[in-house]
C-alpha cells in the first residue's frame, strides 16, 4: 500500500482558510448586491478572473485592494473579516468550519439560503427550517 505525502510545495498551494473566508465574503457582498464579477473587475481594474481566484481564496486580496474592493461593493474592511476567529482569543480557530462555510457560500445556493435566512425573523420559523434541512441530510448519509 503506497500512502501519498504532500510536500510542502503542496501544503503551501492549498488555499489559506482566511484567503477562502475574505473570498466567500467578497462573493456574497457582491451577489447581496448584485453586482457581477465583470462589473466588480471593471471597476478595480481587473480582469473578472482575477475576481474569480480572490472569491475561491486561490489568490490573496491585498491590503489596498481589499481597500477598494470594500469600496466598490459599499461595505467596511472589516465587512470581510466577520466571522472568523479573533487570532488575539486563544483557541477560537476551526479551520475545518471555515472550510464548510467557504463551500457552502460558493454554491448558489448557499449564497441565497445566506442572505435570506436572516430575514427569517420568527425563531419557531428559523428553527422549523433548520430541522427540515438537519432531516433532508439525514436522509442523504
Amino acid at each position: 500500500m503506497t500512502v501519498a505525502i504532500e510536500s510542502p510545495a503542496e501544503i503551501e498551494r492549498s488555499p489559506n482558510p482566511v484567503d477562502m473566508h475574505v473570498g466567500a465574503r467578497i462573493r456574497m457582498r457582491r451577489k447581496i448586491l448584485g453586482v457581477s464579477q465583470e462589473k466588480l473587475a471593471e471597476s478595480l481594474g481587473l480582469t473578472f478572473q482575477q475576481v474569480q481566484k480572490y472569491e475561491r481564496g486561490a489568490n490573496r486580496v491585498s491590503a489596498s485592494k481589499l481597500y477598494e474592493i470594500a469600496r466598490s461593493l459599499q461595505a467596511p474592511v472589516a465587512y470581510f473579516f466577520e466571522g472568523l476567529a479573533d487570532p488575539a482569543e486563544p483557541g477560537e480557530g476551526d479551520n475545518r468550519n471555515d472550510l464548510q462555510v467557504h463551500e457552502f457560500l460558493m454554491t448558489p445556493e448557499g449564497l441565497e439560503l445566506a442572505s435570506l435566512f436572516p430575514k427569517l425573523t420568527k425563531a419557531p420559523v428559523r428553527r422549523r427550517l433548520l430541522d427540515l434541512v438537519r432531516s433532508m441530510a439525514d436522509e442523504e448519509v
